[in-house]
């Protein structure tokens, strides 16, 4: 019986790139984009904060729309509040209709053309998170 010699060791794999710095696929920024526009319908300010806080390294255009969307929910948020107090003076009665329906709409042109690829820019917003 013939001795072989031992095979020789393995060397290591080479070490993977942490997921946060992994670039993101057009497909994938459009998405999260569309998100972050949409989430505001139903959720307020924390969907755009949310994916902005987690995605804005990966992709330039989620970390543009993720701000647009971070700010002008801020706005819409300011604007609820503001609808809210000045409801006992009978203002808010038309405030927050208004807010209620421009958001909805802004938020779903937002959403299309976040997921056509296009960076929107809401006609009114205040831009905070720069």
């Amino acid at each position: 019986m013939t001795d072989y010699p031992p095979p020789p060791p393995q060397s290591p794999p080479p070490p993977q790139q942490p997921y946060a710095s992994q670039p993101m696929a057009e497909s994938d920024e459009r998405l999260w984009a569309l998100f972050s526009h949409l989430g505001i319908i139903f959720f307020s300010f924390l969907p755009p904060l949310i994916i902005w806080l987690i995605f804005r390294e990966r992709s330039a255009f989620v970390d543009d729309q993720g701000k647009e969307a971070l700010n002008f929910s801020i706005l819409v948020t300011i604007a609820q509040i503001v609808g809210l107090v000045t409801t006992p003076i009978l203002i808010g009665f038309v405030i927050l209709p208004v807010v209620g329906i421009a958001t909805l709409v802004f938020c779903i042109l937002a959403g299309i053309a976040a997921y056509r690829g296009d960076r929107y820019r809401y006609p009114f917003n205040w831009r905070i998170v720069k």
